[in-house]
């Protein structure tokens, strides 16, 4: 990129003089020496200072940067905050892309639809007007690595020189990568995307400035799928978060696991708006939703649904004479298909019903939060122990949890119904206030200011590594914090 113009130097008289030719040889002559002395940059940091006026220019020259010793400003908004992309191969993210037919393999689905508007999904039809304005997609949620590189590439605090970077952004799609290969029994093919991320980076100069621990990379997949543990076809996923040198870097996915290197950041929703308006017209709408089911669940029941928590909820909904409505979303039915139904389901409930599917997390978690409406967890990893970053340490200020296994049940209804009312309207309100900080706005608008998923994600990881940086300063431990398990970590705070 090209390089801001020098500034214009005037002669000390101050009064529009030129410089005489003699001072502007000595001065050139002065610098080249500095500048050979000092260091090898093209543009030397105290010669080409960030610019504290208008910080964007300093994405274009690639001059920002985070480290104490570069002359800021207070007026340098994105001191502390620059990131640096690592410019991958093509094959791993864009040419996943130009395989979308074949991206979910073991499923019938077709993920080409999916990547219109910056990976947000085509809009969503809404002939009834449940949804408020033109912000609804079909988002897909194994998109999110795609929704989150966008939003990336517009971020105001890139830089192009690594030096000055308090972070380090690996755009690999690495869900989508993995999906195309989970069902093969040839563990090879599975982890040689792994191993081919894994030497690229290390052979970078940015990889040994902290031996990766400033990297970072998002999966829209949960963090399982990352750590297969045996060299064995029928254990499920890729190695990649076990290979030595990967245990050093911060995986952000849909759902974590039990290593601390591994963090939660929000499913999707299909809600992507654009301005702060929307979003505040948005829950104000929701505050005044008329809400006529005491409780909702939406979902398929599972095979063999006595012996399932699910399967005991949706028993219950049937019983439950009107208070509670149950969406069948089983795959010979088409009631989920359209993101309006579901939204319309979630707003005339109370509360909505969140039991483990194939893992501890859902994507329907976030929608209901997005339509007001309560939700209620059967087990700690469901929301938790998993979006720490995104929802309130206090959990009863906008949830209720029903502690439910294969063996232990409660009646739902009888403790639902027992929440007194005033405790019911400051939850809901909670859950409100929620909405802007668990959805993904539009990549392509500029004409907000709320902090959205992205935001908090982008936040937490600058300050991960932010306290890394002063692990290290303080002769710590740097691993600390990465490659251990953590056996409590889905513990009750």
């Amino acid at each position: 990129m090209e390089k801001p113009p020098a500034a214009k130097m005037k002669s000390p008289g101050g009064g529009g003089g030129g410089v005489c030719l003699a001072s502007l040889v000595s001065l050139f002559l002065l610098l080249s020496f500095y500048s050979h002395f000092l260091g090898t940059s093209t543009v030397h940091p105290f010669l080409a200072a960030p610019n504290s006026v208008n910080p964007s220019l300093n994405r274009l020259a690639g001059l920002n940067s985070s480290r104490n010793d570069l002359p800021t400003t207070e007026e340098d908004s994105c001191r502390g905050r620059y990131i640096y992309v690592h410019d991958l191969p093509p094959k791993f993210h864009a040419d996943l892309l130009i395989h979308c037919r074949v991206l979910t393999r073991g499923t019938d689905g077709n993920m080409c639809p999916y990547l219109e508007n910056a990976g947000l999904g085509p809009m969503v039809d809404d002939p009834e007007g449940v949804l408020s304005n033109g912000s609804w997609y079909k988002t897909n949620q194994f998109l999110l690595e795609v929704i989150f590189h966008e939003k990336m590439k517009r971020y105001k605090c890139l830089t192009e020189d690594s030096s000055f970077a308090s972070a380090v952004y690996i755009p690999y799609y690495a869900g989508l990568d993995i999906s195309q290969y989970l069902y093969s029994n040839n563990i090879s093919v599975r982890d040689a995307a792994a191993f081919d991320l894994m030497r690229w980076l290390t052979g970078r100069p940015e990889w040994g400035r902290l031996s990766g621990r400033d990297h970072f990379f998002v999966a829209g997949r949960i963090a399982w799928d990352f750590r297969r543990q045996l060299d064995d076809p029928s254990d499920w996923g890729t190695k990649l978060m076990f290979l030595p040198e990967a245990q050093n870097m911060t995986l952000l996915s849909v759902e974590s696991s039990v290593w601390n290197n591994d963090f939660a950041i929000p499913y999707p929703t299909f809600y992507h708006p654009s301005k702060d308006v929307e979003v505040s017209e948005w829950q104000e709408r929701m505050r005044k939703q008329m809400r006529r089911h005491l409780f909702t669940f939406v979902g398929a029941p599972r095979p063999e649904p006595q012996l399932t928590i699910r399967g005991e909820i949706i028993r219950q909904c049937v019983l439950s004479r009107g208070n509670c409505n149950w969406v069948n979303c089983s795959s010979d039915s088409n009631n989920c298909d359209n993101p309006a139904n579901v939204m319309k389901a979630f707003q005339r409930s109370v509360f909505c019903l969140q039991p483990g599917g194939d893992s501890y997390t859902r994507r329907s978690t976030f929608d209901s939060i997005l339509s007001g409406c309560i939700p209620v967890f059967f087990h700690s990893g469901a929301a938790y122990v998993q979006y720490l970053w995104h929802l309130p340490k206090n959990y009863p200020s906008y949830s209720v949890f029903i502690p439910m296994d294969n063996t232990t049940k409660a009646n739902i209804e009888s403790v639902l119904i027992q929440i007194p009312e005033h405790d019911v309207l400051a939850m809901r309100e909670e859950v409100i206030r929620l909405i802007p900080g668990i959805v993904y706005a539009d990549p392509r608008s500029s004409e907000r200011t709320f902090e959205d998923a992205f935001d908090v994600t982008v936040k937490r990881v600058l300050e991960r590594v932010g306290k890394t940086r002063e692990v290290i300063a303080a002769g710590g431990d740097p691993s600390i914090g990465f490659a251990e398990q953590n056996h409590h970590k889905f513990d009750l705070p």
